[in-house]
């Protein structure tokens, strides 16, 4: 409920939100509700910093012109364009290759980008929602985000919790996972209460993704 007030509290505003959680908490959810919350006309982008090859980050967040390098047979439009209005969701931040994290402050400090091998500066109107499986103190000890692009990207930051430390949800989160492989199965599978005692007594170091996982294996 606290989350939820922090969304509510958020989503008025324009401000940049940095969500800080474990793996499988739930981040890109609470991303998109902050996106659904905000009542913004433009689109919910999301992109995985951590799943982008070095050489492609730059291109695939701001684009390239046709020509650009080889292979690039077109014109691309990147994350940021195509987040204009709405919001964009960069999801392990901290991946970001530094000499890259330069060229993103830029951008936010204009509110302008060129696409790889452009000349000219596109203006920029978007959110940026990002997020990062790493602690604060962990951020600072291995400098793995620079210290003036995350003023910029924590405006405001939300912590959102493991899984262990709301195991009231489990049972909630057991019976939506449940119905939903059960509609998309054709099944009508249900849960015994001392199997659920059991899921509540376990600490799920994946959290809320480790336990739909063991819902669906099940």
């Amino acid at each position: 409920q606290r989350l939820y007030d922090m969304i509510a509290r958020v989503a008025g505003s324009k401000a940049n939100v940095m969500l800080l959680g474990e793996s499988g908490v739930g981040k890109e959810l609470v991303a998109q509700a902050i996106h659904n919350a905000s009542r913004s006309t433009g689109p919910f982008v999301a992109a995985n910093c951590g799943s982008i090859s070095r050489e492609l980050i730059g291109s695939e967040l701001f684009g390239h012109e046709k020509g650009a390098f080889t292979g690039a047979l077109n014109r691309k439009v990147g994350f940021f364009e195509r987040a204009n209005g709405g919001s964009l969701f960069l999801d392990e931040i901290t991946e970001m290759p530094l000499d890259l994290q330069a060229t993103l402050l830029r951008v936010l400090e204009t509110g302008l980008a060129t696409r790889v091998g452009g000349s000219s500066e596109i203006p920029l109107n978007c959110r940026i929602i990002s997020a990062t499986n790493r602690s604060i103190s962990d951020i600072a000890e291995k400098n793995c985000l620079r210290e003036d692009i995350y003023f910029r990207l924590a405006v405001f930051p939300i912590q959102v919790p493991p899984l262990r430390e709301r195991i009231e949800d489990i049972p909630l989160m057991v019976d939506y996972f449940l119905a939903a492989l059960n509609q998309e199965n054709g099944t009508t599978f249900s849960v015994k209460p001392q199997d659920l005692a059991r899921i509540r007594e376990y600490a799920w170091p994946g959290n809320v993704r480790e336990l739909r996982h063991a819902i669906h294996r099940a």
